[in-house]
């Protein structure tokens, strides 16, 4: 049975960092590519980021590049997502998600969610 669980979440301050992390289990972890998402409230989940199965490639929306950083660590069934600068907007439950073989960026390319961890940024 295939988990993911992500954790980090919290209140911070506009400018602040938090990363989140996301322990994967019941999958051949190193397979897959791996994504974050966020879902604001009132709106649809969104694509942050994805990361290659070796972590060789990464890709991100626009609206965090250059601030959040996309990471795994494959000996440890774990992705990362590092989130510098911080704004407002960012606030959202972000949920990491098992990806296919190759990576993509849409989400119904993506099976086996988390359950969510909320990041709130204060202004």
């Amino acid at each position: 049975q295939v988990q993911l669980v992500e954790s980090g979440g919290g209140l911070v301050q506009a400018g602040g960092s938090l990363r989140l992390s996301c322990a994967a289990s019941g999958l051949t972890f190193s397979v897959y590519a791996m994504g974050w998402f966020r879902q604001a409230p009132g709106k649809e989940r969104e694509f942050v980021a994805t990361i290659s199965r070796t972590g060789s490639s990464t890709y991100y929306t626009d609206s965090v590049k250059g601030r959040f950083t996309i990471s795994r660590d494959n000996a440890k069934n774990t992705v990362y997502l590092q989130m510098n600068s911080l704004k407002p907007e960012d606030t959202a439950v972000y949920y990491c998600a098992r990806g296919r073989v190759a990576v993509r960026t849409d989400k119904d390319d993506f099976s086996y969610w988390g359950q969510g961890t909320q990041v709130t940024v204060s202004s």
